[in-house]
């Protein structure tokens, strides 16, 4: 694991920092150029976090003073549990920092918090071309099976 590696919620003082681990998991994702998110949707996104009547959390992973990784999950209902489900919605690691245990110890950090919050529950989808991504996922929890359909409207 990066050495001196600490996992922490975001703070308002980090924007400019988190902002490019942001963009860059967009852009992992195809959302880039033509296609990226609009600055309101980022900026929408970045306030959520500090809204406490909002589900949607940050943390981040910092290393030597510079952020290398960020995740972000929601807390939600469900009807087939009484404890609220957390969903682990992004993961993203800079290049540098990939294969050095940070992924692990960010999704170790929403288990925290999901245990505290009194889930019951964390799950997360990803794209079945992310191969790399789940070598680390099928050591770190099940796949469910499930196959997600989506319409956009």
């Amino acid at each position: 694991m990066t050495e001196d590696l600490s996992i922490r919620p975001v703070v308002r003082s980090d924007y400019d920092r988190w902002l490019p681990l942001w963009e860059g998991y967009n852009a992992f994702y195809g959302r880039l150029g033509e296609t990226a998110l609009t600055s309101d949707i980022t900026l929408m996104t970045w306030s959520r976090f500090f809204d406490a009547y909002e589900p949607m959390h940050a943390l981040v992973a910092e290393s030597k003073g510079r952020l290398i990784g960020l995740t972000h999950y929601v807390f939600h209902r469900s009807t087939t549990s009484i404890q609220p489900n957390c969903y682990l919605q992004d993961l993203f690691i800079n290049d540098a920092a990939r294969g050095k245990g940070v992924g692990q110890a960010l999704i170790n950090g929403v288990f925290d918090a999901a245990r505290r919050a009194g889930s019951s529950r964390v799950y997360w989808l990803t794209h079945e071309s992310n191969v790399k991504a789940m070598r680390l996922y099928d050591q770190v929890a099940q796949k469910s099976g499930f196959v997600m359909y989506k319409m956009m409207i």
